[in-house]
């Protein structure tokens, strides 16, 4: 059994983290630590509360330590615990700078401790369809790629922190851009040039609040965007190939699921959860064939947490690596170098 320690207790605490973590057999969420509130203590009342990080860490027992906290904190309080020797799992964004991320995979290995970051998106369904598509030579020579998180929300949430711009690692690029990123990377891998634009629709907007993020490949371009003024959204997923086409309207549907707190309890989610509507499906068109409709894989965000339990109780191999983790930190660094100086920089370049 692995025994975690929650920090935080915000929307990510509550609704990604959680009830994730108690939906792994193996996992036991032992302790939250909720500064302040009793939100903790009315969702769980059986789960210990700690109200600092020292309390939380008093409980030698527990070997996880989760971090969904805003993300200024997180290179401090992954540092303490990886110093006070437990595993950590940290939210997306890894830290506020490359520097830091990096800074705590070396602690991390030299103190013999597992560290990985919550790329919960991979376990999307669509992704896994997706991944299954590009990979299968259906669709020919790959020439593009978009992925598009698209919304509608005219004004900024009262007090988010992610939407302050004294916060550090602030803004949409910063939240969202980690998934896009990390995606095409597990897609594509490591591109040659990165071009991005981080912008405000709302005029209200201290901090961005929409991008363009284009990845380029020899022969590929793989582009991520992101909108808070999207009425009528684009398509999720959209793949061109030299012999056809794949296009995805529609989210995975965990997220509203976790946030609506329409999830069962305990380790028996069943067989329904994460799966897709037929009318959300996409569409594959190969050329002189009939269009058709290809049942969207199902989604499971449990996914990523057993395969931490797994690969702290018998050593399996991280799904999200230390190294895998970095690289999306170098991209999401060098797509605001990129928004900041108007330019496409290189891959080999520095981030600051």
């Amino acid at each position: 059994m692995v025994r975690v320690g929650l920090i935080g207790f915000g929307m990510a605490g509550q609704a990604f983290h959680s009830p994730v973590i108690r939906g792994v057999a193996g996992m036991e969420l032992a302790c939250i630590l909720e500064r302040r509130g009793t939100r903790a203590q009315e969702k769980y009342p059986a789960i210990r509360v700690a109200r600092t990080l020292d309390e939380l860490l008093a409980d030698k027992q527990i070997q996880l330590c989760v971090i969904a906290t805003p993300n200024d904190s997180h290179f401090d309080l992954a540092k303490a615990c990886l110093l006070a020797g437990r595993d950590v799992v940290v939210d997306k964004p890894f830290a506020p700078t490359l520097a830091e991320s990096t800074e705590l995979v070396r602690l991390a290995a030299e103190r013999g401790r597992l560290i990985t970051v919550y790329q919960d998106r991979r376990w999307d369904g669509d992704f896994a369809t997706i991944k299954k598509i590009a990979h299968s030579g259906d669709l020919g020579t790959i020439v593009e790629y978009e992925c598009r998180f698209d919304r509608f929300r005219l004004e900024p949430k009262p007090n988010a922190w992610r939407e302050k711009a004294d916060q550090p690692a602030a803004g949409v690029l910063f939240d969202l851009g980690p998934h896009v990123i990390d995606q095409a990377l597990v897609l594509f891998g490591e591109p040659k040039s990165i071009t991005a634009s981080a912008f405000c629709q709302r005029e209200t907007s201290k901090v961005d609040d929409s991008f363009d993020v284009c990845l380029e490949y020899p022969g590929l371009r793989a582009v991520g965007r992101a909108r808070i003024i999207a009425y009528a959204p684009g398509p999720h997923f959209l793949i061109h190939g030299t012999k056809g086409s794949f296009v995805k309207y529609g989210m995975d549907p965990q997220e509203a699921r976790l946030r609506a707190d329409q999830y069962p309890q305990g380790t028996d989610w069943g067989p329904d959860w994460g799966k897709e509507a037929e009318e959300l499906w996409g569409t594959l068109s190969l050329v002189g064939e009939p269009s058709l409709k290809v049942k969207t894989e199902r989604g499971d965000y449990r996914g990523f947490y057993a395969n931490v339990r797994d690969a702290i109780e018998k050593k399996t191999p991280l799904e999200v690596t230390p190294e895998q983790a970095l690289r999306t930190m170098r991209a999401v660094m060098l797509a605001h170098k990129s928004s900041r100086e108007r330019r496409t920089v290189e891959w080999s370049e520095t981030t600051e």
